[in-house]
C-alpha cells in the first residue's frame, strides 16, 4: 500500500528523525482499518502491572492470555497493541508481523507509595522482539519525575539510533497538584507539551477537564468558554507543537458505550489523532468489544 498524503504530512513533521523511525511511525499509521487516514486506535494493555490481574482481567477471563490481546488488536483492525515486556514476548512469536508493537518500557504497580515507574524493558528488547515503538510514562508534578526524565531522554536517544519511535505516557500527578488538577485543562496542556519537548513521537494523555488549576496559567485561559470537551482537545493538540506531533487520548476507566463514543466523536472534532483504549474494550466479552472497537473507527473516519 502506498503512503497516503495523510501520512506523508505527518511524517514530514518529524524533521530530525531517520528513515528507520519514520518508516516504524508509518508502519503504526498505515496499519489496519483507520490506516493512511492519520488517525489511530491503539490497544495497550498494562493494566495487569498498574492494577492486578485479577482487576484487569476476571471480568473478562479470557483477557488473562497475551494472545487474546494481540487476536483483538489484530481482528478489530487496530493500529498497533501496546504492552510491557512479559505480554509481548508471550505472543511475540505467533503474532509476529501482524500488527504493530509497542514495548512499554517502564511500569508502576498498586501498592507503591512513591509517584514514579520501574524501569521493565529495554530497547534491546524491543529491537529483539520487532517493535515500532518504546512506550514510557512520566508523572509530571511527581518529585522523582526528573530521574524519569533523563531516563526517557537515554532511553528514547538509543531507541532513535536503531530506528525505533517513542510513545510518552504524560499523566500528571504528585507535588502541588489536586485530584482535580491531575485532569485539568492546563495541567493536561502542560504535560502534554512537556512529552513534546522530551522528544515523543506520539504523545498520550488524558481528556482534559474544564478546571484550570495553576492560579498563575488562570490569565491565559481567562475569557474563552471550555465547556465543549472538543475545544479541550483542540487546545491539547495545539500545544503538541500546533499539531506537529501525534496525539492520542487514552480511554481511562471503563465507562458506558455511549461515553467512549462520545470521547472518540470530541477527540476528532477536536484535531486529534485517536483514541489509546484498554479497559473498555478488554474487559467487555470479545463481540461487545469488536463492536465497539468498529464503531469507533467509523468515528474516526466520520461515518458516524
Amino acid at each position: 500500500m502506498s503512503i497516503t498524503p495523510a501520512v506523508k504530512a505527518i511524517l514530514a513533521n518529524y524533521e530530525s528523525d531517520n528513515p528507520g523511525v519514520k518508516a516504524n511511525l508509518a508502519r503504526i499509521l498505515m496499519q489496519g482499518k483507520l490506516g493512511g487516514t492519520g488517525k489511530l486506535i491503539i490497544l495497550p494493555v498494562d493494566q495487569g502491572f498498574e492494577h492486578g490481574p485479577a482487576r484487569s482481567f476476571a471480568v473478562n477471563p479470557a483477557a488473562y492470555d497475551p494472545h487474546y490481546h494481540y487476536q483483538l488488536a489484530i481482528d478489530a483492525g487496530l493500529s498497533a497493541y501496546a504492552a510491557p515486556l512479559g505480554m509481548i514476548e508471550a505472543g511475540a512469536d505467533t503474532f509476529a508481523g501482524q500488527i504493530p508493537t509497542i514495548l512499554k518500557v517502564n511500569s508502576s504497580n498498586s501498592w507503591a507509595t512513591s509517584i514514579d515507574q520501574a524501569v521493565t524493558g529495554g530497547v534491546d528488547d524491543a529491537l529483539r522482539l520487532g517493535c515500532s515503538a518504546i512506550g514510557f510514562t512520566i508523572y509530571p508534578g511527581a518529585d522523582d519525575v526528573f530521574g524519569m526524565m533523563e531516563e526517557i531522554k537515554e532511553l528514547r536517544a538509543e531507541a532513535a539510533s536503531v530506528g525505533i519511535a517513542t510513545v510518552i505516557w504524560s499523566y500528571p500527578r504528585g507535588g502541588k497538584l489536586s485530584k482535580d488538577g491531575e485532569l485539568a485543562l492546563d495541567v493536561g496542556a502542560y504535560a502534554a507539551h512537556m512529552a513534546a519537548l522530551l522528544g515523543a513521537h506520539i504523545i498520550k494523555v488524558k481528556l482534559p477537564s474544564a478546571h484550570i488549576e495553576q492560579k498563575d496559567a488562570q490569565k491565559a485561559y481567562e475569557g474563552t468558554d471550555w465547556s465543549a470537551q472538543s475545544d479541550r482537545v483542540k487546545h491539547v493538540a495545539q500545544s503538541c507543537f500546533a499539531g506537529r506531533r501525534i496525539v492520542v487520548f487514552s480511554g481511562g476507566a471503563a465507562k458506558g458505550a455511549d461515553a467512549v463514543y462520545q470521547d472518540a466523536r470530541d477527540i476528532r472534532d477536536g484535531g486529534g489523532n485517536g483514541s489509546i483504549i484498554g479497559r473498555n474494550t478488554f474487559q467487555r466479552p470479545r463481540d461487545e468489544a469488536l463492536a465497539m472497537l468498529d464503531k469507533l473507527v467509523r468515528i474516526y473516519k466520520n461515518e458516524e
